[in-house]
């Protein structure tokens, strides 16, 4: 099933890095297709623990028939509180894979691709309200044009996003072809690659993928026993650096020129384990074309002196 649902990236990479112990408790933050977990549980004896999260509800379809799974079907920001639900206060290793999901993209009724008509949608939870067709609708022309540049890096976000309101009193923008038929002349390059920016920017925003990222991240130090290790997969360079930035610092801020009379030292209970990040092999690449721009990075947490 997971195969078709969502081909997991950077499988055996992710795998290795959690160093797994069989008694171990861990958690997949993004259980999707399930293929990471299921390597996961390969590596579990009897005692070990796995805890899958997955916002979408069609993932629980792929779980598998062991008792030593619990599925918790919410957001990975509230990873703390389960957890605590669940009496587990300290676990061995977490990881999330962070892409869409296959089954996401491919299903044309969940609006995330460009490829196929259908509702403007693309909620990962369906139980919320906000769709990317609120956004477009109901969003100023400064917030449109701050979204499009920083979440999607549309070249012409600014001329994108009055475009867009100044249309949607005469069209509705409430499918996918609509909204591409509207916004037709203000595209610049190839079709295609200019419109999965701009569908990258609504995605994040409607799901709120970087405040849920940097929730979870600030979390993760008080949740991983001494010598647990973290494993996240990024897609975006916007994610990436919330990950690399936390992984070394344990703040998202960038690291600003140092001034000897100011101690701000972040105390920062993870140890990097990845120098650089981990990328696809070129084969991986070749079979699974969605890989290309994923990034592993791991992380330990220290024992506190």
């Amino acid at each position: 099933m997971e195969e078709t649902y969502h081909i997991p990236v950077l499988l055996e990479e992710t795998i290795e890095g959690l160093q797994i112990k069989p008694d171990g408790i861990y958690v997949d933050c993004t259980f999707g297709g399930g293929g990471h977990s299921r390597a996961i549980l390969q590596q579990l004896g009897p005692n070990g623990k796995l805890v899958a999260f997955d916002q979408d509800e069609d993932a629980k379809r792929n779980l598998p028939d062991d008792d030593r799974v619990i599925f918790v079907p919410h957001n990975f920001r509230h990873i703390q509180r389960f957890l605590r639900l669940h009496q587990l206060n300290a676990v061995d290793g977490i990881m999330a894979d962070l892409g869409v999901s296959s089954h996401q993209f491919d299903e044309a009724a969940r609006g995330f691709s460009t490829r196929f008509d259908g509702d403007l949608d693309m909620r990962m939870d369906q139980r919320q309200a906000v769709t990317a067709f609120t956004v477009v609708d109901t969003y100023t022309e400064a917030q449109l044009h701050k979204l499009f540049e920083q979440y999607g890096e549309v070249t012409n976000s600014k001329t994108l996003a009055r475009k867009i309101v100044a249309v949607r009193g005469q069209v509705s923008l409430k499918t996918i072809d609509a909204f591409k038929n509207a916004l037709r002349e203000v595209v610049k390059g190839n079709p295609n690659k200019y419109f999965a920016q701009v569908f990258q920017a609504l995605r994040i925003e409607v799901n709120d993928e970087l405040g849920a990222l940097k929730e979870m991240l600030q979390q993760l130090p008080k949740l991983l026993k001494p010598g647990g290790r973290i494993a996240i997969i990024t897609f975006h360079s916007l994610e990436d650096r919330l990950v690399k930035n936390f992984f070394r610092r344990g703040t998202f801020e960038e690291p600003e020129t140092t001034n000897p009379f100011i101690n701000d030292e972040q105390v920062n209970e993870l140890k990097v384990i990845t120098k650089k990040p981990v990328i696809p092999s070129d084969t991986e690449q070749k079979r699974n074309s969605r890989s290309r721009s994923s990034k592993l990075r791991v992380a330990e947490k220290v024992m506190m002196v």
